[in-house]
């Protein structure tokens, strides 16, 4: 992967972002703050920037349900793996409903749940504002909900206790921020994104306002791709994007990894290779992807996200509710992965393992 040095960039770039800082002004000092937000992005701390106090874990068991949008997707897989881990360590049980990707099968899942009578529930990757009925009758039945990509937003929202995430546009930024880079600022962008997810979706809309936010970039084409699309699908697809946009499609961004592994066919790939497009993820760090990475081959970078933190801050967040305390919604800041910095936090497990001591500092918190 090149990365090219912001200071010899000669493209205004205008993001929508949180930091004053990066108002509109001077193009070369603009692009300047720009590059250094791609090198904090890329540089993760080995210090604990999480909660350090918080309610001890009860003397009495606790009875989770975990309801999976579809544990062969790999976030959600590594999620309830974390929050079995840390409900372990609590003296908690466990129960997983996985709904298999077929989204009609949510609400019967979190009615099976409620009929458990469980102390809490887990919504993973599953929209809450898609299941209005069953989320009142948790609140009436005074069953927290904490959910994990259950919302566009980071903590309290939608019903929801707290929802435990990385904020989904930064990550957008990030990756189309790193796609205008590596093109000299003339990206040629086609973005992959989830059309049945509003999490993903917000992913997708903020590519597209960063994208057309740059001067000299071209937003090709938005394609809304089901999660039950299949990899033979994709050279049709490709082909006809190469058809109609030839040599100005220089990057793909998918909003997730797992577009990219529909692209990871022999076929799919020699398209990509013969049309010198590199491809981007906005999340959320699969091992595929940083095998991808690792090798060199058409993806250049992800946005992963700590998997197996989030799980134990899903925990640690129940215990709070339990506890009758606020959710500390806590959001692990966005980490850009390339092949620079794939040896460190977990790379050569090909996984975001933050090297930031979590574990502890949550048994700390729970007395354990």
């Amino acid at each position: 992967m090149k990365l090219i040095n912001f200071n010899f960039v000669t493209v205004v770039l205008v993001f929508c972002l949180t930091s004053s800082a990066f108002a509109q002004e001077d193009p070369t000092l603009y692009l300047n703050r720009a590059n250094a937000r791609i090198a904090k992005a890329m540089a993760f701390k080995t210090t604990w920037d999480g909660p350090t106090s918080g309610p001890k874990i009860p003397a009495q068991k606790k009875s989770i349900v975990l309801i999976a949008s579809n544990l062969k997707n790999n976030g959600v897989m590594r999620v309830a793996n974390g929050v079995k881990e840390a409900a372990a360590v609590a003296g908690w049980d466990v129960f997983v409903i996985d709904c298999w990707g077929v989204n009609s099968k949510h609400a019967e899942a979190f009615s099976r749940a409620l009929a458990l009578q469980p102390n809490g529930i887990v919504l993973a990757g599953i929209d809450a504002n898609e299941q209005p009925k069953e989320m009142n009758n948790a609140n009436a039945q005074k069953v927290p909900v904490i959910g994990w990509h259950a919302s566009t937003r980071i903590g309290p929202s939608d019903g929801l206790f707290t929802n435990v995430t990385a904020d989904p546009k930064e990550e957008a930024l990030i990756a189309a921020l790193l796609g205008v880079v590596n093109s000299n600022g003339k990206a040629g962008v086609v973005i992959l994104t989830d059309p049945n997810s509003l999490y993903e979706q917000s992913k997708s809309n903020a590519i597209v306002a960063a994208i057309k936010q740059c001067r000299t970039c071209s937003l090709l084409s938005v394609e809304a791709l089901p999660v039950a699309t299949t990899a033979d699908k994709m050279p049709a697809l490709l082909t006809s994007l190469t058809q109609r946009f030839g040599k100005k499609w220089t990057h793909i961004i998918g909003v997730n990894d797992n577009y990219l592994d529909l692209l990871a066919t022999p076929a799919s790939a020699a398209i990509i290779a013969g049309n010198k497009i590199e491809a981007l993820s906005a999340g959320e760090g699969s091992e595929s992807a940083y095998r991808r990475i690792r090798s060199k081959s058409f993806q250049v970078a992800t946005v992963p996200e700590p998997f197996s933190q989030q799980g134990w801050q899903i925990i640690d967040e129940l215990n709070r509710s339990f506890a009758g305390e606020k959710a500390s919604a806590y959001a692990t800041p966005a980490y850009l992965l390339t092949e620079q910095n794939i040896a460190f936090h977990g790379g050569p497990q090909n996984t975001f393992e933050p090297n930031n001591g979590y574990r502890a500092e949550y048994k700390k918190i729970w007395g354990k």
